[in-house]
């Protein structure tokens, strides 16, 4: 097994990557919430700020009154040789070395006000600190904003809960130790520290309890009770802390000196000498850095498991929006043809029942063609009156001899005319149903939409072609029209020529001499040539009504399957790498989104490697 001192520097190493792509929260678990990691919870003025720089045994923390710590420091600490120089490097800083524990103190300072202002609000993004010294053990502590019951001025009133909806967000992780900060001169019935670790962890086995101001106690009281766990009783020991003196503080008293002067306070103590071996800020140290060691050896195999899972989703999200493209001309004319080959696939469907849509072109025939023929004024231009006057208009100044031929030539030329609204609304109609296609099959085209560039110039080129298609269908139904009304059909007008004409008023009148004209025709005459007409335009229509829905598939809903792109083909294959770079132009955003996933699926990849190759060894 590899030693844990490896492992706490790898979880470390992995957690600042995380903080690097700001994956440290959100919904669910991500891989920074997985690792084990300290978080320090204790009210203001608990001493938590004093813990914190006596297991580091350095002054670098900011100090004041309120809410000094505003956003959550994770303080990761790497153990060097002896005899090599401390210093300290932030993430955001990530090539500066600080050697002056002043300016640390200044620059947590300084990167907190960038993120909440100069004002006493909160922030949730951490502040990621490494500190690297012989005098430290390999840990991992954040360090969180103090619990508090009232809000100060300048604050909002929500500050109360959302400190501690910002704890609470850390402690309820599974994988987090929790080192409750309570005051000695306070009950630790009442201390907030205790109050919501006993809520998060109520069998006490992820808390750890640190008792601080042990010196400052009222004379004839102590802490023992609570140090031996009598009072409130955790899986692991308590741990007794004697922070610097505000005297101390002012003095500028070292670290290390002030670390001594704890371990002889307890030496010396009549009421803690007897718990003096496991006092002290660094007991404190050690034991956390021990608890962490065995609790990465127990989270290595969920931790690989998320990080397997993740690498899963990941690489799903990229195949899901697209890998990046070469840059070679023949990769990006490979890449466009492919996507439109996609974009054919769906438009397709849509045409052919496996997606909604294609159905309304069936609809154009079976409902809107055949409304707009009934609607046809036919009742008005075969009416009596406009019968009789066709027929006297077509003889001119010579009456027909037998029967009014061009009369009725003429109301059937007309009739046929009025056949072409219907069908070229019907060609227009179906125009609109495979435009609005294109644009549900360009919008339904997963692959489309990180090249917005593209899938405009697919729209733009696939809309000309449906315009070609449009005027070929036109004419043709046109040509249709027209042709009823260049041959008529002679059968049907000789049965009508040999059925016997029917007079209603009697019997033929014997005594009748001399040609029919229109002065003499009845009423009833002029009605059976409007019928006549009437019934060959019905024969028409019904023939139109099936022929023109035939030519309008032919000439549309055919070509717009066949070679609705055919055009865009030829225009792609002549363009030079520029133009081609260009059609491949993707959304800024998508293009960010995809470099994200990239890095975190790097990042995992790593972790997990890295944890592969020292877990066990």
């Amino acid at each position: 097994m590899a030693t844990m001192t490896s492992l706490i520097g790898l979880i470390n190493k992995i957690q600042r990557a995380c903080t690097v792509l700001g994956d440290y929260g959100g919904e669910g678990l991500s891989l920074w919430e997985a690792l084990p990691s300290v978080a320090v919870v204790g009210g203001q003025s608990s001493g938590k700020s004093s813990v914190l720089e006596s297991v580091v045994g350095r002054d670098f923390l900011p100090r004041g009154s309120g809410i000094v710590t505003r956003r959550p420091l994770v303080l990761q600490l790497h153990k060097t040789d002896n005899g090599t120089q401390e210093y300290a490097e932030f993430l955001h800083l990530p090539r500066k070395r600080f050697t002056d524990f002043a300016a640390v103190r200044k620059e947590i300072a300084d990167e907190t006000d960038r993120i909440t202002g100069k004002t006493k609000q909160i922030s949730n993004i951490p502040i990621q600190l490494s500190i690297y010294s012989p005098n430290v053990v390999n840990l991992t502590l954040i360090d969180l904003p103090g619990l508090t019951k009232v809000a100060v001025e300048g604050q909002q009133e929500s500050i109360v809960q959302d400190i501690e909806n910002m704890v609470r967000s850390y402690v309820e992780k599974p994988n987090c130790i929790i080192l409750a900060i309570s005051p000695a001169n306070q009950d630790i019935a009442t201390s907030d520290a205790i109050k919501i670790a006993r809520e998060v962890d109520p069998s006490g086995e992820r808390t750890f309890g640190v008792v601080t101001k042990l010196d400052l106690m009222d004379k004839g009281t102590n802490a023992v009770d609570v140090l031996e766990g009598r009072q409130y009783r955790l899986q692991h020991p308590w741990v007794g802390i004697v922070n610097r003196s505000q005297a101390d503080i002012n003095k500028n008293v070292d670290m290390i000196a002030a670390r001594r002067k704890e371990r002889e306070y307890f030496e010396t103590s009549p009421e803690y000498g007897h718990l003096a071996h496991k006092m002290g800020s660094e007991y404190l140290a050690k034991l956390l850095s021990q608890h962490l060691e065995q609790v990465i050896r127990q989270k290595i195999p969920s931790i690989i498991s998320l990080i397997n899972k993740t690498i899963d989703e990941l690489n799903a999200e990229l195949d899901r929006i697209g890998r990046p493209i070469a840059v070679d001309s023949g990769a990006q004319l490979y890449t466009i043809l492919e996507m439109c080959r996609a974009f054919d696939k769906v438009f397709k469907e849509h045409l052919e029942g496996g997606r909604a849509g294609g159905d309304r072109i069936y609809g154009v025939f079976d409902h809107q063609l055949p409304a707009a023929l009934k609607k046809l004024p036919f009742d008005r231009h075969l009416s009596l009156k406009n019968v009789q006057r066709v027929v006297t208009e077509a003889d001119g100044y010579q009456p027909h001899l037998i029967a009014p031929e061009q009369g009725y030539r003429r109301l059937i030329e007309g009739s046929i005319g009025y056949f072409k609204g219907p069908a070229e609304a019907s060609v227009d109609a179906v125009h609109f149903v495979l435009k609005e296609l294109v644009r549900k099959s360009i919008a339904e085209t997963e692959e489309l939409k990180r090249f917005p560039t593209l899938a405009n110039d697919i729209a733009t080129a696939s809309n000309e072609s449906l315009e070609k298609f449009r005027e070929e269908s036109r004419k043709t139904v046109t040509r249709l029209v027209d042709m009823e009304s260049s041959y008529l059909t002679v059968e049907f007008f000789r049965k009508i020529h040999f059925e016997p004409e029917k007079n209603p008023t009697g019997p033929p009148n014997p005594n009748r001499n001399g040609p029919p004209n229109m002065d003499s025709y009845t009423d009833n005459h002029l009605r059976k040539i409007g019928s006549n007409v009437s019934s060959y335009i019905s024969m028409v229509c019904d023939t139109l009504k099936n022929t023109i829905p035939k030519a309008v598939v032919h000439c549309q809903v055919r070509e717009a399957k066949r070679s609705l792109l055919n055009h865009f083909y030829v225009q792609v294959g002549r363009k030079e790498k520029e133009k081609l770079s260009a059609m491949l132009d993707e959304d800024p955003s998508l293009m960010e989104r995809r470099n994200q996933i990239a890095k975190r699926l790097e990042l995992y990849k790593q972790a997990r490697d890295d944890i592969d190759s020292v877990a066990w060894k």
